[in-house]
């Protein structure tokens, strides 16, 4: 085999898990080691079904709402957040909560609550139904509004277009959430931005790496679960940056041998909410079909690492003293 049809994988860095999701996980493990099983999760800790499963058989038990936890029992929230209305449910049950959502979703709630105070009409750019904009988006209900892309922009209403202001989901397209506030400016032309970005800094690094290896791949597979949207962005963003086809799979078994046929470059990487251990997996298998030769494409270094929730580490240092 020649230098040039010599087969090889791009592997993209960074990826895979963000200092939000470690965070995440790690209280649950925590929690469980601190407390003993059952601990109650209120939603996946994170759009992962690896990780959900393997957390399952340490005695986690997942649940969509307070209401099936066991009143007085530990229930952890999302890294995705809650609305204080979860919060007071939770109050109700005397459940004792631990509340594992990511700082940089928190972040995104205090902006809405400022905004809200200042009876500005709110623009949340994002999925309906998405548990992250649920739990925005109840900070300050009558103040907010979902906008999911540039196309329902014309839609909305406000009551003061010299008085909007604009949020967005952590875990979006960057691109596509640039076209959106576009529109929104055009249609607003104060319109008020966050004081600092909301897309996260793990969700542009990975679009990132991904951007710069796209145009050398013919096909790029992203490893991570159809609910995590950080993951289903990626595939998005690398047939727009230039591969000719693009997939995502939750694990290595789900790889379609078909998908190499005349492919010499295959681009790798994974959601922000993915173990590593699964992309080692993919890198076996692609190995099997010739694909063995692996080389990194770094295009950020991430050292951000997030403290755990200040409930559990409460009781951590209680029982460590």
């Amino acid at each position: 085999m020649t230098a040039t049809n010599r087969r090889r994988v791009l592997l993209a860095q960074p990826r895979g898990y963000c200092a939000g999701v470690d965070r995440a996980v790690v209280t649950v493990e925590k929690a469980l080691e601190q407390y003993g099983a059952p601990i109650y999760v209120r939603k996946q800790i994170v759009h992962n079904t690896h990780v959900v499963s393997t957390l399952e058989k340490r005695g986690a038990i997942f649940v969509e709402e307070t209401d099936e936890v066991p009143e007085g029992a530990i229930v952890v929230f999302s890294a995705h957040g809650v609305s204080p209305k979860v919060h007071e449910e939770a109050s109700e049950r005397r459940l004792k909560t631990i509340d594992a959502t990511c700082p940089l979703v928190t972040k995104v709630h205090k902006e809405a609550k400022r905004f809200a105070a200042e009876d500005r009409d709110i623009i949340l750019i994002g999925h309906t139904g998405h548990e992250e904009v649920e739990g925005t988006s109840g900070e300050a209900p009558e103040h907010i509004q979902i906008v999911e892309s540039p196309d329902q922009v014309d839609q909305v209403k406000v009551r003061n277009p010299d008085n909007v202001s604009w949020l967005s989901q952590t875990t979006l397209s960057v691109d596509e959430t640039n076209q959106t506030v576009d529109a929104l400016r055009n249609r607003f032309p104060n319109l008020l931005d966050p004081p600092s970005d909301d897309i996260c800094y793990a969700t542009s690094n990975r679009q990132d790496a991904v951007k710069a290896m796209a145009p050398e791949c013919e096909l790029v597979i992203v490893v991570g679960s159809d609910n995590s949207s950080n993951s289903v962005r990626l595939v998005e963003v690398a047939l727009e940056a230039g591969a000719n086809a693009s997939h995502l799979i939750d694990n290595a078994s789900l790889m379609d041998e078909a998908w190499l046929e005349g492919v010499t470059t295959v681009g790798v990487t994974s959601g922000a909410s993915v173990p590593d251990i699964l992309v080692r997996d993919l890198l076996d298998r692609l190995a099997e079909y010739g694909f063995d030769d692996v080389e990194g494409v770094r295009t950020a270094e991430e050292r951000l690492t997030f403290s755990l929730p200040k409930e559990l580490r409460k009781d951590l240092r209680a029982e460590s003293a």
